[in-house]
């Protein structure tokens, strides 16, 4: 059943939160149990819709999956099957993680052009391009993605823009590939970081993960592995922010302050007391935020999942600010839903100017994507009357808890039925 948020604004958030495993990670290191036969434990999985939706993909792999409470156990055959076309391959993005890794084991990989988030064109070249500089052959062939390879042998591959998928992939096919490989333009994200601390528990060799250059030797047999996933960064900027928004005091657990540095930085110039504590961070924000600008650029600069959230924040602080979104196109359609909200705001190209008012105004609303739909809720937060926001499956996918979180730190929300659409 279709369901929507009703989120009534006017309440000032406080006190604790923690996040689970971040799901830009977990996708990627499930996928990574396709390396070595065996049992893979993977702990601090968050309650997404994501995780089960892997796990279908990998079942249909050959592999037995059991997951139970934070924990997923993936025991991968022998022999994988090869061939992942199938309904769960179309629905998000990440299920293309799996190409890397088959075509290490079993030299051939048909995988489904994946689905996901609206967001803009992501194509897969760089994927493709890589594996073929590692000696595979690819080619797209009725909407699947199909790669087949006599050996893999080592490369120096240097990438165009350092896309987080086309690393993971490369990586992955690079650690049991004959020979050294050297992937330059690296993305550098943690979520990259804790995928090679996986690898390298399995028996691989890298060398300068967080760096632009990686360096794989590659290895003739993995082994599997237990490895606790980090906390997500994404989630955890989010409760920061929306702290910031309601001029509340939130302490968030659960994740490595460092991964959010630029972040919080942009908090202390809205005007937050940001503190920094072993597992996490404190907002406390006293008055109405101060206008600051907005740059999304690949880790370390401003995550591109977080720009909604940065719509959010100057949509109600003092003064105006401009926002530049580098990384995705498409991103902006949600600045159209906050202009339901009654945010004063324009974009133009890749710029989205924003003056801010002390007050939205509530309005139905619709997610498009996972952190649309987040900062969408946010809006909500500080908007007069009652919100609803549609289409929150979106929400789902990438936050464990939604209700329960926001509602914890004093939010107004309620997840209802959406009504049913006249036919």
């Amino acid at each position: 059943m279709s369901e929507r948020f009703l989120v009534t604004g006017g309440n000032r958030l406080t006190g604790e939160v923690s996040v689970g495993g971040a799901k830009n990670s977990v996708l990627k290191l499930m996928a990574a149990a396709l390396l070595a036969e065996g049992t893979t434990t993977i702990t601090n999985c968050p309650d997404i819709l994501d995780v089960p939706l892997m796990a279908e993909v990998l079942r249909g792999l050959g592999c037995e999956v059991v997951l139970e409470g934070d924990e997923a156990r993936i025991t991968t055959p022998a022999e994988p099957k090869y061939h992942a076309d199938f309904p769960a391959v179309t629905q998000f993005r990440a299920s293309v993680c799996v190409l890397g890794p088959l075509v290490a084991r079993c030299r051939r990989a048909v995988v489904a052009l994946p689905g996901g988030d609206a967001i803009g064109s992501r194509p897969l070249d760089m994927h493709q391009s890589g594996l073929e500089l590692l000696g595979a052959r690819s080619e797209i062939q009725h909407g699947c993605v199909v790669a087949e390879a006599d050996d893999l042998h080592g490369a120096t591959i240097r990438l165009a823009f350092p896309s987080v998928g086309a690393t993971e992939n490369i990586l992955m096919a690079a650690v049991l590939a004959k020979g050294e490989t050297v992937i330059d333009n690296a993305a550098r994200e943690p979520e990259i970081v804790d995928l090679c601390n996986m690898l390298r528990r399995m028996g691989a060799q890298i060398e300068g993960a967080g760096s632009t250059t990686l360096t794989i030797r590659g290895v003739k047999t993995m082994q599997p592995t237990t490895h606790r996933v980090i906390g997500d960064r994404i989630v955890a900027a989010t409760w920061g922010i929306a702290a910031a928004m309601t001029r509340g005091d939130v302490r968030v657990r659960g994740v490595n302050p460092k991964h959010l540095s630029l972040v919080l930085d942009k908090l202390r110039s809205a005007g937050s007391q940001v503190t920094m504590e072993p597992d996490g961070f404190r907002i406390v924000q006293e008055g109405r935020p101060t206008a600051v600008n907005y740059a999304t650029l690949p880790y370390p600069g401003f995550p591109t999942d977080l720009q909604p959230m940065a719509i959010g924040l100057a949509a109600v602080a003092d003064g105006t600010s401009m926002i530049t979104e580098n990384v995705f196109e498409a991103r902006f359609r949600f600045v159209e839903e906050m202009i339901r909200l009654g945010a004063d705001a324009r974009t133009d190209g890749h710029h989205a100017v924003v003056r801010g008012i002390p007050r939205l105004s509530s309005a139905p609303v619709w997610s498009s994507d996972i952190r649309a739909g987040a900062g969408l809720v946010l809006a909500g937060l500080v908007a007069d009357g009652v919100t609803e926001v549609h289409d929150v499956f979106h929400i789902d996918r990438g936050y464990p808890r939604f209700v329960e979180n926001l509602t914890g730190l004093g939010g107004m929300i309620e997840r209802v039925p959406a009504p049913a659409v006249a036919g």
